[in-house]
């Protein structure tokens, strides 16, 4: 039917229908480049961006079946090429392009993922040589994670016999390329932890893409890597190829081969520093002989006659025994002095003597004493008359004993000084030198 011939009248849903049947039988494969604008990344996992140029701008989609196997991450302002198919989104009547595949443009989506990784990973400080634990100098054991029928297997096996043939080596089969094998070797490198045989461990391939490589750029093998306990050498592709496995290994080498040879010293250089260090401490004990050799023969030079000197020394042990001997008689005669000094004190000092001497002056102070208290209880009798009869005179009985007398009031017993302050009829006591009276004031004159 042509919708042109006649007047057709369409749905907007009909007329959507027929445009998007139109782009996607002629567009079913474009590529498309521009600038990434509006990005957004929902918890669905698929991805949603506009790509725009100086003139116009496309919306664009790619769903997470696709944005699954996306090595890199979209950022705004990125430039993109995209490559995919010309659709219409019903809703908003807007055409778009579903995106199969992506790159960054002007480099390739694996140098951009590479690029992505590298310097998000070293911001965490993966890559520090803080973390980079030494190899060892004569490891017993090494263990080599690579493929079984690959070049790198054989060249490093090649390499180790021809250095040190009785090296032991524990090889851990893994694929190196294609979809899980990163995974495969991070469980590998875990295993060779846990089972804790080897001394340092070799991870690694011979050369090729970067495809071909890019199992040794995923971010689980890094992880893997730097958690491991036992040092690893990173030893994939040739000597320009650089994974981000190199960065968080504890050492790099160019190539297996080389990893090889920095993994332990070649017996023949270790039998020249054996040999080099033999001839050193031959040399050094030699040295040390003829020293103490030297030094006996001077010994010897100066070492007397013996029976000279058992004679010298005889003659010192008499001029001791003499020294001694006058020693010990000048000690005694000195002690003896003392003891005659000490004996005449104690004579002096004896208690008897002093006891008769302490008797006679106690009866000194005894008959002082008793002539003292005498005297002082005469003194005393002396004062306490004269004191006796001063009270006497001052007593107010002597007065009562003249014919006074003191008068109370008889309501509360205060003595009466003033005849003015009494009031007829008022009772008095009067304390005379004998008795008490009671009597009524008549009348009082001033």
């Amino acid at each position: 039917m042509d919708i042109f011939s006649e007047k057709t009248i369409l749905t907007v849903s009909r007329l959507t229908a027929l445009i998007r049947g139109v782009l996607e039988d002629n567009f079913d494969h474009v590529w498309v480049e521009g600038e990434v604008s509006n990005l957004s990344l929902p918890s669905s996992g698929h991805i949603y961006f506009t790509l725009k140029d100086s003139g116009a701008q496309v919306r664009c989609v790619m769903f997470k079946s696709a944005a699954k196997n996306l090595k890199f991450r979209l950022s705004d302002g990125m430039g993109l090429i995209v490559r995919g198919r010309i659709s219409v989104y019903d809703q908003r009547g807007e055409y778009q392009i579903i995106c199969e595949y992506m790159e960054p443009a002007g480099i390739g989506a694996l140098q951009m993922a590479f690029v992505q990784l590298k310097e998000r990973l070293a911001r965490e400080g993966l890559f520090d040589e803080a973390h980079k634990r030494p190899m060892p100098r004569f490891p017993k054991r090494v263990g080599v994670v690579t493929s079984p029928t690959g070049a790198a297997i054989h060249d490093i096996l090649n390499v180790l016999k021809r250095r040190f043939a009785s090296l032991e080596v524990l090889l851990y089969p893994v694929r190196v390329q294609g979809d899980g094998a990163a995974s495969e070797i991070a469980a590998a490198i875990a295993d060779m932890n846990r089972l804790d045989e080897v001394d340092v461990l070799i991870v690694g391939r011979g050369g090729g893409s970067l495809e071909d490589l890019w199992a040794f750029n995923e971010e689980i093998l890094a992880r893997a890597v730097r958690r491991s306990r036992i040092p690893i050498i990173s030893a994939v592709g040739h000597e320009t190829d650089w994974t981000i496995c190199d960065f968080a290994a504890d050492l790099r080498a160019p190539t297996p081969s080389a990893a090889a040879e920095l993994v332990t010293a070649s017996a023949e250089e270790l039998r020249g520093q054996v040999e080099s260090l033999a001839h050193r401490l031959r040399l050094g004990i030699e040295s040390y002989l003829a020293g103490r050799e030297s030094r006996l023969g001077m010994l010897r030079q100066a070492l007397h006659d013996p029976t000279t000197l058992v004679g010298h020394l005889a003659q010192r042990v008499d001029d001791l025994a003499e020294r001694l001997a006058l020693g010990l008689e000048n000690d005694l005669i000195r002690r003896r002095e003392r003891f005659n000094r000490l004996e005449q004190s104690l004579s002096f000092n004896n208690p008897i003597h002093l006891i008769a001497d302490g008797r006679q002056g106690l009866q000194r102070l005894e008959s002082d004493c008793n002539r003292l208290m005498q005297s002082k209880l005469e003194a005393l009798r002396l004062a306490f008359g004269e004191q006796a009869a001063r009270l006497e005179v001052l007593s107010p009985l002597s007065t009562l004993a003249r014919g006074y007398a003191i008068a109370l009031r008889d309501k509360d017993g205060t003595v009466v000084t003033d005849a003015a302050r009494l009031a007829v009829g008022e009772l008095l006591q009067l304390n005379l030198h004998r008795g008490t009276a009671t009597c009524r004031v008549e009348g009082w004159k001033s």
